[in-house]
């Protein structure tokens, strides 16, 4: 006999199409088979109505084929940004030691270390949250996260010696933060989100600083808007890296490349 979960009933579609759920089906179905009994799917149904992101009421999102714990509050993993893992991992070597700057979840280094074997990786985040989310998605995999801003956290003996770099860092400009959508808004960490006056003051800083922990032909590799590219680059260079791009039509991402001459 099958034992296919039991499908949602139509009034938590109803009651999720209400509330402007675009994807209600998939979202009443993924919420029926998290939930643990009648009483949590109807509190969990109440949180999305309200606005909560949905990984936020089902406590787990998925990055390529990772299931990855998400906590209240935590950045939510983009699909978008698995064009970035997938040109990391194009860098990465068996072995290699791999850094995933404001990590949020840990998805990038999650998504390295169990798709390249041997890879020894640190996170770090400025948010004590995403620290302990990440530290509980990266642990099984010989993972460590660290609390702090960008490499500040990192042990000293990592100086000089970092394979791949790899970072979502927040590169929304300031006054672009009102036009996203209410539940990133409102449930999302703004210091997550808000790059400042053109979104790259912290792609600038991690420019600035990457090259001193990267190992000889060592790379950063960056996630930015396609708009951005030239003045991402331009701090790459800026700190004595080789820069390159790569664009993705499909979901209008760019990924901005500095090496280690």
């Amino acid at each position: 006999m099958s034992h296919l979960p039991c499908p949602p009933s139509t009034s938590l579609v109803a009651q999720l199409r209400k509330a402007g759920c675009v994807f209600a089906e998939e979202e009443a179905a993924l919420i029926t088979a998290t939930a643990h009994t009648p009483r949590e799917r109807a509190r969990m149904a109440e949180r999305r109505s309200s606005g909560t992101p949905l990984e936020h009421v089902l406590g787990w999102a998925r990055f390529h084929d990772l299931r990855l714990r998400v906590e209240p509050g935590v950045f939510v993993p983009r699909p978008r940004t698995e064009f970035l893992a997938t040109k990391a991992l194009a860098r990465t070597r068996p072995g290699a030691l791999v850094v995933d700057l404001c990590c949020g979840t840990g998805a990038l280094g999650a998504y390295l270390a169990t798709r390249q074997r041997g890879v020894r990786l640190h996170a770090t985040d400025i948010d004590a949250t995403s620290v302990r989310c990440a530290q509980h998605n990266i642990a099984p995999l010989g993972g460590r996260a660290h609390h702090g801003d960008l490499f500040s956290p990192l042990p000293a003996t990592l100086r000089g010696r970092v394979d791949v770099v790899v970072v979502n860092a927040p590169y929304v400009p300031t006054e672009q933060i009102a036009l996203l959508p209410t539940e990133v808004r409102d449930h999302e960490p703004r210091r997550s989100l808000d790059g400042g006056l053109d979104g790259l003051d912290v792609v600038r800083r991690v420019c600035a600083h990457a090259r001193a922990w990267l190992a000889p032909r060592g790379h950063l590799l960056i996630q930015a808007n396609p708009g951005q590219r030239t003045d991402a680059m331009a701090a790459l260079t800026a700190g004595g890296l080789l820069a390159t791009s790569l664009t993705c039509d499909d979901t209008d991402t760019c990924v901005v490349i500095g090496q280690r001459r």
